[in-house]
C-alpha cells in the first residue's frame, strides 16, 4: 500500500540533472530576488567613442577608472539607500564591485579605495583577483562593502542589457562588446569602434538628471 509518507520521500528524492543550489549561486538567488522586491530599477544606455585609443588599452582598467571619474563627477550614483529608514549615505571613496563569471557561479570581488589606486595596481588586483575565484580561494571580506558596480559582460557577448542593482548599492554599470558604428565627418562616411553602455539606477535614489550626468561623465572619460 502506498500511504503519504511514500509519496514525500519519492518527491524529496533529486532528479537526475538537478541540483541544490550552494555557494556563489545561492547568493545570487538571493541578491537577485532582493533587488526585483525591493529596487525601482531604470536603465539608461550610451555610447562611447573609442577613436582616441591606441591598440593597447586595457579594457578592464580603463573601465574602472572610468566609474571612479564618473563617481566623482556625480556621488550621487556611488552610494547606499536604505528604504525602511529612509536614508542615503553617498560615499566619499569609490569601493567597485567587479563581476566575475566562472564554473562556480557569479562573483563580485571588490576593489577597495579605487579611487587611490595607479592603472598599474588596478590591473594587478584584477589579475590575482580572477586567479583567487578559479582556485577558489577568495575570502567573503572581499566580497563585501561595494558602493557600485561594473559588469564587462561585453567580454563574453552582447551589446546592450539591463543589469541589475545589488541593493544598498543604487547603481550597476555594464558595458556591452566593442562594435563599430558609421559616423559622418566632413562629409563623409567613417568607420569608429564604440563601447555600448548601459547602467541601471535605482529611481528611489537617483534622479533621471543624476543617471544622466554620471554616464556623460562616464563616456567623457571613456572618450579620452
Amino acid at each position: 500500500m502506498i500511504i503519504d509518507a511514500d509519496i514525500y520521500r519519492a518527491c524529496d528524492k533529486q532528479l537526475p540533472g538537478t541540483e541544490v543550489l550552494k555557494g556563489a549561486r545561492r547568493t545570487m538567488v538571493d541578491a537577485m530576488a532582493q533587488s526585483h522586491q525591493h529596487v525601482a530599477d531604470v536603465t539608461i544606455t550610451e555610447e562611447a567613442s573609442l577613436d582616441n585609443w591606441s591598440a593597447k588599452e586595457d579594457i578592464s582598467v580603463r573601465l574602472i577608472q572610468a566609474v571612479v571619474y564618473a563617481c566623482e563627477q556625480e556621488p550621487a550614483l556611488n552610494a547606499w539607500f536604505d528604504a525602511d529608514t529612509m536614508t542615503r549615505c553617498v560615499h566619499s571613496n569609490v569601493n567597485i564591485g567587479v563581476a566575475v563569471d566562472s564554473k562556480h557561479g557569479l562573483y563580485v570581488p571588490v576593489l577597495r579605495h579605487a579611487d587611490d589606486v595607479s592603472a598599474k595596481g588596478v590591473r594587478k588586483w584584477l589579475d590575482d583577483t580572477v586567479a583567487g575565484i578559479r582556485e577558489r580561494k577568495i575570502g567573503r571580506e572581499q566580497l563585501q562593502h561595494a558602493t557600485i558596480t561594473l559588469s564587462n559582460f561585453g567580454a563574453i557577448g552582447g551589446i546592450f542589457a539591463t543589469p541589475v542593482v545589488s541593493p544598498p548599492q543604487v547603481a550597476i554599470v555594464g558595458a556591452g562588446r566593442l562594435i563599430e558604428r558609421v559616423v559622418i565627418r566632413e562629409g563623409k562616411p567613417v568607420a569608429i569602434k564604440v563601447m555600448p553602455l548601459s547602467m541601471t539606477f535605482d529611481h528611489r535614489a537617483c534622479t533621471g538628471g543624476e543617471a544622466a550626468r554620471f554616464i556623460k561623465a562616464l563616456v567623457n572619460d571613456l572618450e579620452r
